[in-house]
């Protein structure tokens, strides 16, 4: 279960400071998936950054499972994202060069996934999210959105994070696209039981979470 405390975060700037993360407390369970809303400039993304330990808190604590998160060492920090984390973003950010298959054995490289199993459990996966082995073997710029977005998907489950972070999924894909995708990420979430948090804009998204939470100016709250 991911337990989130008090979490402050604010940024000094030359109009001064500006708080982007107010007091923020929440928590989800395994295997839920909770969509984050908000209008641009509301904090959505700092967040997320902060709970994918790719920044830190000015105060507060984040609790995975019991371990202290917030205030890891450089190497803690490290060790936790390529292996307690899965990051999915809009941008799907796939390495050009690498297959498909290839892109998610990366994620298991960098997670320190005995080297003997990493070609099934790519295979595992990439079938997991619908894509069988001729997908598997083609480069990102041979794929179509949605099914680059599948890799990713893939990719970030693969070293079975406790927690999956989506930045606006289905941002760059059509309407029924998107739809298939959180679709994966909610039979992904109960399949694995590892917790999702999807960061959108789209209502239509946020409603197929198994919760709703708002933040504005900061500040989080559930949407009932």
């Amino acid at each position: 279960m991911l337990k989130v405390d008090k979490l402050n975060k604010t940024f000094k700037t030359d109009g001064g400071d500006v708080h982007a993360v107010r007091d923020v407390t929440f928590h989800a369970a395994d295997g839920e998936m909770v969509a984050i809303i908000g209008a641009s400039g509301s904090g959505k993304s700092t967040l997320l950054s902060l709970l994918g330990l790719l920044d830190s808190p000015d105060e507060g604590s984040i609790e995975m499972n019991g371990t202290q998160l917030a205030h890891l060492d450089s190497s803690g920090r490290t060790k936790y994202r390529s292996r307690q984390v899965g990051f999915v973003f809009q941008a799907f950010n796939l390495i050009p060069n690498l297959s498909a298959k290839e892109n998610v054995k990366l994620a298991l490289e960098f997670a320190e996934w005995p080297k003997e199993g990493r070609d099934a459990r790519a295979d595992e996966m990439l079938t997991m999210v619908g894509l069988g082995p001729d997908k598997a073997q083609r480069r990102p710029n041979k794929l179509s959105g949605g099914e680059q977005q599948r890799v990713a998907i893939a990719r970030a489950f693969a070293a079975q994070p406790q927690l999956i972070l989506a930045d606006e999924p289905t941002g760059s894909l059509d309407k029924a696209t998107g739809q298939k995708i959180v679709q994966l990420l909610r039979e992904a979430a109960n399949t694995l039981k590892t917790t999702v948090l999807v960061v959108t804009h789209d209502e239509r998204v946020a409603k197929q979470a198994d919760r709703r939470l708002e933040i504005d100016d900061g500040v989080l709250q559930e949407i009932a």
